[in-house]
């Protein structure tokens, strides 16, 4: 995985605690947009999860578990799902941006999204609660890294689902598609389940199992990252 995010043309800025957008990196712009031609590697992934595989050889990405927000031509974001954090807590938080009610009315899970920007915060949320600054991700899901759907959750509404994640794990172009022609990752659909729950433990089996695949019958060499 690279460190540095792909360059996007038009995207929210992630709002790490005591920053403001100004100074945030930019995400790859929305699924809407297929793939360029120039990446010669079929479908965009984007609202699909990927799977890592057995022989994933970067420590960071063993049996995780990632939600593609965004695939394009310029590169691919997204945030791995099985990485629960226990500090700082979502009270932590809200304590330090200075956001009411402490405790909240509603709590949020907090997961490691990746190695990019781990101080920067982002959403994954379902789309019965949006705000100006949110990237809609599907019909179902958008990515929102504004104070606002803190506050909304702190308060007691905000979206049915809801993730936030610290980080995020970018490629640059033609990055992730090499990673799956090296056998790194396999894609399969994405659903409220595996996004949203909090069974981290099993999240990788049961991302393997939505395409019939049993980790045991996987030779641990099949990937290189």
């Amino acid at each position: 995985m690279q460190k540095n995010p792909p360059r996007p043309r038009k995207s929210p800025a992630a709002v790490p605690p005591g920053e403001d957008e100004a100074s945030c990196p930019a995400l790859p712009a929305s699924g809407g947009e297929q793939a360029g031609a120039d990446q010669g590697q079929g479908a965009n992934l984007t609202g699909q999860i990927l799977i890592a595989m057995p022989g994933m050889e970067d420590p960071r990405f063993a049996q995780s578990v990632v939600f593609l927000c965004a695939h394009t031509s310029d590169g691919a974001m997204g945030l791995v799902l099985n990485r629960p954090l226990a500090a700082p807590t979502f009270e932590d938080l809200l304590r330090q941006l200075d956001i009411k009610p402490v405790p909240p009315a509603r709590s949020i899970r907090l997961c490691h999204g990746g190695p990019v920007e781990n101080a920067r915060g982002f959403v994954l949320h379902t789309t019965d609660w949006t705000g100006e600054g949110s990237l809609r991700v599907d019909e179902g899901l958008a990515l929102t890294a504004s104070l606002d759907i803190l506050k909304a959750i702190a308060e007691g509404g905000g979206p049915r689902d809801s993730l936030l994640a610290l980080g995020y794990a970018g490629w640059a172009a033609g990055q992730l598609e090499h990673e799956m022609r090296q056998n790194a990752w396999l894609s399969a659909p994405a659903d409220s389940e595996l996004l949203f729950d909090g069974q981290h433990d099993t999240k990788w089996r049961r991302a393997l199992a939505k395409l019939h695949i049993d980790p045991a019958h996987l030779a641990s060499g099949a990937g290189h990252a």
